[in-house]
C-alpha cells in the first residue's frame, strides 16, 4: 500500500460521514452507509454567547464545547461539527479536550473554520493604552501584574527582546569563569553596567551562548546576582553547572561537551537598559510593557500581542480512557509562550532542543559515575503549545501554527493513528512537530513507568492502566505540511523531531529556512552505541518511514547536522529459523526507510543524510542531494546495517571519520553535478516529492519563491527549485512571460530559456522593464572589507550575499544607466550605510527593520533619476554589527 493511498483512505474513513454536514473537501468518492448517523452542526464566534450555538446565535468556543458534549452524551454516534466564524478567539485558559469531547470511529467531532473564515485560537492579550516616556523614543503600556512571556508579536511578527552584544556595551571581555559564574572586576564597563541595575533587574538578565556546548547548540542562562564588592556575577542554577560542568559518561560514541566557564556571552538580553529600536521589555512585577518603535512605526497603528498562555490546546486522555476521533481543520493556533527557560534551569542545550534541567548527569543512567537518571537520554524536551497524549484517531488538516514560543505541535504517550496533514508551521520558537517522549524508549520496562507518567503525559496521576506496549506512539502520519522559519529562539531546533515510535510516516513535507537539521529521527539515544557496543541501549523503534520530503536551506545558524539525521536503534530484529541469526531482509523491512527525499542548499552540512552515533538498520534509497555540503551520506560511530541504493548525490557517500560501521551495502548510486540541470535528475523523483505530490491537495499554500536555478550557459532549459509552485505559477524572464513551463511539483519546475538568459532574470514576478539585476557575486562589483556568504536560507537573491563587520568597508559599482537600486538586508543587527554616487555627498540610509524582524533581498536604497551615461555608486558600512549587500538593479 502506498503512503499516499494509506493517508487518503484514513482521512476518508474518519471524515466521510460528516462531509455533507460541514462541507469537508474530500479527495476521493465516498460511499455512505444506508443508515447515516444524525448530523449536528454547531456555530461559534469570538463574540458568541449563550447555549443556542446556531448560525444566528453562535456560542463562544467554550459554549460550543459544552454543546458538543451534550449532544455526544445524548447520542455518542452522532456526527457533530462546529463551524468557527472568522476572528480571534482569545483564550482565558488552555483549551482542554478529554474523552468527553470524543466522537466515535467513523464519526469524529470536527472543529472547522466556516467557509472563507480563518479563525485564530490565541493565547495572547492585545496590549493597548500606550504612552510615550519622555524623549527617549520608548513607549509603555499597562499589562496585568505578574505577566510573564518570552515573546511579543507586533503586526504578526515576533519582535526581538531588549538585547545587545558585550562589545556594543563597551565590555572588555576580561571575565574569568568560576564554578558559580564570573569574576568581572577587570572589566570597568561591565562593573558599571551591572552596578546600575537593581537586584531584581540583574536577576532578569539572560546570557546567550551560541555554539557553547557544541556547534549544534545554543544554551542560555540567567544571571542570579551581582556583587559590586567582590566583582562577581553569580549565575542561575542548575543552568550554569549543566552548561559548564556536565558529567562524563562511559562508552561514548558521541559527545555532550561542557562549555568553558570562561566563555563570554555572545548576547546580553532582557534588561530595560538595553532597549533598542524595534525591541521590547516586560516588567511583569510592575505590570508594564515597554517598546521602542522602529523608524516609521506609529504605536497607535500597531497590533501588539503579549502571550499569556503556555499551553494553548491540550488534548489529553489516559491509556485506559483515551481522547479519540476528533478533527481540527482550517484553524490558526497562535500567540503562546514557554517560560521554563526563564527559570533557574535555563536552556542548557544538549541537542535538537533537548536540555538538562536537573543534575549534570541527567539521562546518563548507569553510564556516568555516579549514575544519572534513567533511561539513557531522558532529557527534558520543549513544551508543545498544542499537544495530544493518550489519543486515537486525531486529525489536524489545513491548520496554521504560528507565533508560538515552544514547539508547535507535540504528540506522544500512546497516541495512535494521528494524522497531521496539509498544515503550515512558521514563526515558531522551537521545533515545528515533536513526536514522542525521551522517557519511553522501552515502555515495557516496569522501572521506567513512573518517569513516563511524570514526563510524557499531563494525566499521569489519573492513569489507571499499566504502562506497556499500549504507551507506544503508533501510526502517526505527518504529510503535505509546509515547515519554515522555525527555531526562531532556540536555534538547535529541527523541523520535525521523531523520538520513539512505530509505524510513523513523515512524507511529502516541504521544510526550509531552518536553523538546524530538517528531520531528526533519534536524539542522543545512540550516544553510547556503536559497532563495538551495539546493544548498550535499545528501544521500540520499528517500521518508520521518512519519504518524498523536500528539504532545503537548512543549517542556516547551527552546524553538525543534516537534511535527515538519524541515531540509535531503528528496527525490531527478526530472526531466522535458528532463533539467533538476524534475518537481514525482514529486519531491514522493519527498519527506518529514508526514500525519495530531495535535499539542496545546505552548504555547511557535514553529511546530508546523516547516520550518526549507534544508528542501525536504515534503508537510504532513491534520495537526491545537491549543493548540500561536504558529504552526501555518512556519520560518526554508527553501528551499521545500511543499504544505500539508487540515490543521486553530488558529494561522496559512506564517510565514517570516527569509527566504521559493522556493514554497509551501497549500489546503483549516481553522481550528479553540484548544480544539476534538468537532465541530471529523474523527473519521476522530482514529481513525487513535496506537498501535494500525492492524492491530497493542500488547502494552504505559501507564496511562490525561487531558491535555485541551474546553470543557464549553453542551456535551452533550466531546473528551477523553490516553494509554492503550482500549475498556474507564472514564470518570467525579465518582463516576458515564459511559455512551455513544465510544473513538476510544489518545489520544482523546468523552464525553457533563450540563449543569453542569466539566472537573475528568471523570476515568478515580472521584473521592472529596462532593468538589469546584478547579483552580489557579479564581477563588476568591487569590495573592500566584505566577505561572501552563501546558503543562509533567509531568501537571499541567488542564495548568497556579501557582508561586512568593520565600519568603513565598501562595495562599489560602475554602471551605465539612469537609476540604481541597492539590495541588502534589514535586521536588528544591521545599522546605517552610506551611499554616494559619482563622488557626491554621502546619504545615510538605515537598514534597521520597522517591524523588528529580518527581511532579506530588499531594496534599501533607490537613487533618483541620473543622467544617461556611466556612474559609480559606493556603499559604505557606517554602523551596526553587520552590513549586507545582495546586489544592485541598474
Amino acid at each position: 500500500m502506498s503512503p499516499q493511498g494509506s493517508i487518503t483512505r484514513r482521512l476518508l474513513r474518519r471524515v466521510a460521514p460528516i462531509a455533507a454536514a460541514i462541507g469537508l473537501i474530500l479527495t476521493a468518492p465516498v460511499v455512505q452507509s444506508a443508515a447515516a448517523a444524525p448530523s449536528v452542526t454547531l456555530y461559534a464566534s469570538p463574540s458568541g454567547a449563550g447555549s443556542a450555538c446556531s448560525s444566528s446565535a453562535p456560542c463562544s468556543l467554550s459554549g460550543a464545547q459544552e454543546a458538543v458534549r451534550t449532544h455526544l452524551a445524548a447520542d455518542p454516534s452522532a456526527d457533530v461539527g462546529v463551524l468557527l466564524a472568522d476572528g480571534v478567539y482569545r483564550l482565558s485558559r488552555t483549551w482542554s479536550l478529554g474523552p468527553a469531547d470524543s466522537g466515535t470511529p467513523g464519526h469524529p467531532v470536527v472543529w472547522r473554520s466556516a467557509p472563507g473564515a480563518r479563525p485564530v485560537i490565541s493565547g495572547a492579550s492585545q496590549v493597548t493604552g500606550w504612552t510615550q516616556r519622555g524623549s527617549s523614543g520608548v513607549w509603555s503600556a499597562p499589562v496585568p501584574s505578574s505577566s510573564n512571556s518570552r515573546q511579543l508579536y507586533i503586526d504578526g511578527h515576533k519582535a526581538p527582546i531588549a538585547q545587545a552584544t558585550p562589545a556594543s556595551l563597551g565590555f572588555r571581555g576580561s571575565w574569568t569563569g568560576t564554578s558559580t559564574g564570573y569574576t568581572i572586576s577587570g572589566d570597568p564597563a561591565a562593573m558599571a553596567w551591572f552596578g546600575s541595575l537593581t537586584a531584581s533587574q540583574v536577576a532578569g538578565v539572560e546570557f546567550g551562548y551560541p555554539g557553547g556546548n557544541g556547534p549544534w547548540t545554543e544554551s542560555r542562562c540567567r544571571v542570579a546576582s551581582f556583587s559590586a564588592a567582590a566583582g562577581t556575577l553569580r549565575m542561575s542554577q542548575p543552568c550554569w553547572t549543566n552548561v559548564t560542568a556536565r558529567a562524563s559518561y562511559a562508552q561514548a560514541s558521541g559527545g555532550l561537551p561542557s562549555m568553558s566557564p570562561h566563555t563570554m556571552p555572545a548576547r546580553i538580553e532582557n534588561a530595560q537598559a538595553l532597549l533598542g529600536s524595534g525591541q521590547w521589555f516586560l516588567d511583569g512585577a510592575g505590570g508594564t510593557l515597554y517598546y521602542k518603535p522602529s523608524a516609521g512605526q506609529q504605536m497607535s497603528a500597531l497590533d501588539v500581542e503579549l502571550p499569556r498562555l503556555e499551553t494553548l490546546v491540550q488534548g489529553a486522555g489516559t491509556l485506559a480512557a483515551p481522547i479519540h476521533d476528533i478533527t481540527f481543520s482550517g484553524l490558526q493556533f497562535s500567540s503562546a509562550t514557554w517560560n521554563a527557560p526563564s527559570t533557574g534551569s535555563g536552556f542548557a542545550d544538549v541537542q535538537s532542543n533537548l536540555r538538562m534541567t536537573g543534575a549534570n548527569n541527567q539521562g546518563m543512567c548507569t553510564f556516568s559515575n555516579p549514575a544519572g537518571s534513567c533511561p539513557w537520554g531522558s532529557l527534558t524536551q520543549p513544551l508543545a503549545n498544542v499537544s495530544f497524549t493518550a489519543s486515537k484517531n486525531v486529525t489536524l488538516t489545513g491548520n496554521r501554527f504560528t507565533q508560538l514560543g515552544g514547539a508547535g505541535l507535540g504528540v506522544m504517550y500512546g497516541a495512535t493513528n494521528t494524522l497531521i496533514q496539509g498544515n503550515e508551521f512558521t514563526d515558531i520558537a522551537s521545533t515545528a512537530i515533536l513526536l514522542g517522549c525521551t522517557y519511553d524508549p522501552l515502555p515495557t520496562n516496569p522501572s521506567d513507568a513512573a518517569g513516563i507518567k511524570q514526563n510524557c503525559t499531563p494525566n499521569g496521576a489519573n492513569e489507571t492502566a499499566a504502562i506497556g506496549t499500549n504507551e507506544i506512539l503508533t501510526g502517526t502520519t505527518a504529510a503535505d505540511n509546509v515547515i519554515h522559519h522555525i527555531g526562531t529562539d532556540y536555534s538547535s531546533a529541527s523541523g520535525i523531531t521523531l523520538l520513539f515510535s512505530q509505524h510513523t510516516t513523515i512524507t511529502r513535507n516541504n521544510l526550509y529556512d531552518l536553523p538546524y537539521t530538517g528531520i531528526t529521527a533519534g536524539v542522543i539515544q545512540g550516544h553510547v552505541n556503536q559497532a563495538s557496543t551495539p546493544q548498550n541501549t535499545t528501544n521500540i523503534n520499528s517500521s518508520n518511514t521518512i519519504s518524498n520530503n523536500i528539504l532545503h536551506d537548512y543549517l542556516s545558524v547551527r552546524s553538525d547536522g543534516g537534511a535527515v539525521y538519524v541515531e540509535g536503534h531503528q528496527a525490531q530484529y527478526v530472526y531466522q529459523a535458528d532463533g539467533t541469526t538476524i534475518d537481514p531482509v525482514r529486519t531491514l523491512a522493519k527498519g527506518l526507510q529514508v526514500t525519495g527525499n530531495i535535499a539542496y542548499n545546505g552548504p555547511t552540512t557535514n553529511f546530508t543524510y546523516y547516520n550518526d552515533a549507534g544508528s542501525e538498520w536504515i534503508n537510504w534509497q532513491g534520495n537526491i542531494a545537491f549543493r548540500a555540503g561536504d558529504k552526501a551520506h555518512g556519520g560518526c560511530s554508527p553501528t551499521g546495517h545500511f543499504w544505500i541504493t539508487g540515490n543521486y548525490f553530488s558529494a561522496g557517500i559512506q564517510s565514517y571519520p570516527c569509527a566504521q560501521p559493522v556493514d554497509t551495502h551501497a549500489s546503483g548510486n549516481t553522481t550528479i553535478p553540484a548544480t544539476p540541470r534538468p537532465a541530471d535528475l529523474p523527473n519521476a523523483l522530482l514529481r513525487a516529492a513535496g506537498t501535494g505530490s500525492g492524492s491530497f491537495t493542500p488547502a494552504l499554500s505559501v507564496p511562490a519563491k525561487i531558491f535555485y536555478v541551474s546553470p543557464t550557459a549553453n542551456a535551452t532549459e533550466v531546473l528551477v527549485a523553490g516553494e509554492g509552485f503550482g500549475p498556474a505559477t507564472p514564470v518570467y524572464i525579465g518582463t516576458t512571460p515564459v511559455a512551455g513551463v513544465t510544473h513538476l511539483s510544489s518545489g520544482f519546475m523546468i523552464v525553457p530559456v533563450p540563449a543569453g538568459t542569466s539566472a537573475g532574470q528568471i523570476s515568478v514576478t515580472p521584473q521592472v522593464p529596462g532593468s538589469i539585476r546584478l547579483n552580489d557575486d557579479d564581477s563588476t562589483i568591487t569590495y573592500s572589507g566584505f566577505t561572501y556568504a552563501g546558503g543562509r536560507s533567509y531568501g537571499d537573491h541567488q542564495n548568497d550575499v556579501h557582508y561586512a563587520t568593520s565600519n568603513g568597508s565598501t562595495a562599489s559599482l560602475t554602471f551605465t544607466g539612469t537609476r540604481v537600486t541597492v539590495y541588502g538586508e534589514q535586521n536588528t543587527d544591521q545599522g546605517n550605510i552610506g551611499i554616494s554616487i559619482d563622488g557626491g555627498p554621502q546619504q545615510v540610509v538605515s537598514t534597521l527593520p520597522s517591524d523588528g524582524v529580518r527581511h532579506a533581498n530588499v531594496a534599501v536604497y533607490t537613487s533618483g533619476p541620473l543622467s544617461s551615461g556611466r556612474h559609480t555608486i559606493v556603499v559604505t558600512k557606517l554602523s551596526g554589527q553587520y552590513s549586507t549587500l545582495d546586489g544592485f538593479t541598474v
